[in-house]
């Protein structure tokens, strides 16, 4: 059996979000998904619209997701990794190289991003809404 992990934030849930996740299940036999938590979010600068705990509901109603956890730092990626014994970590081509280190433990995976939508650009167009 295969495990698959992916990280995010999933705010404002949109098809690029159910792409990423289609395309890493089909990589392997279960699925591991990472939400980040609130202040993990807010250490980083970002303000979620959706909480966390309902957005890890969210993501967890995925088919293709078989298992949500959250991520409250970025170093928990090497334990996850060796926690749940992943053979394959998945994250969008917009952070290609950034997780490399992580090729000592299992495969590294950049899946191309679903053009035309993020929720940063969604964010952007509900402001110009108001």
């Amino acid at each position: 059996m295969k495990t698959v992990i992916t990280y995010g934030t999933f705010d404002l849930f949109h098809i690029g979000h159910l792409n990423l996740l289609k395309r890493a299940k089909a990589l392997g036999d279960y699925l591991i998904v990472a939400v980040s938590s609130d202040e993990f979010n807010r250490g980083k600068g970002k303000v979620c619209q959706i909480k966390d705990t309902d957005r890890m509901q969210i993501v967890e109603a995925v088919r293709y997701v078989d298992k949500v956890i959250p991520e409250t730092s970025w170093e928990q990626k090497i334990e996850d990794v060796k926690k749940y014994n992943v053979d394959i970590f998945v994250m969008g081509d917009d952070w290609k190289g950034k997780f490399d280190f992580l090729k000592e433990y299992c495969e590294v995976i950049y899946l191309p991003r679903t053009e035309g939508i993020s929720t940063t650009q969604l964010k952007e167009e509900l402001k110009g809404d108001e």
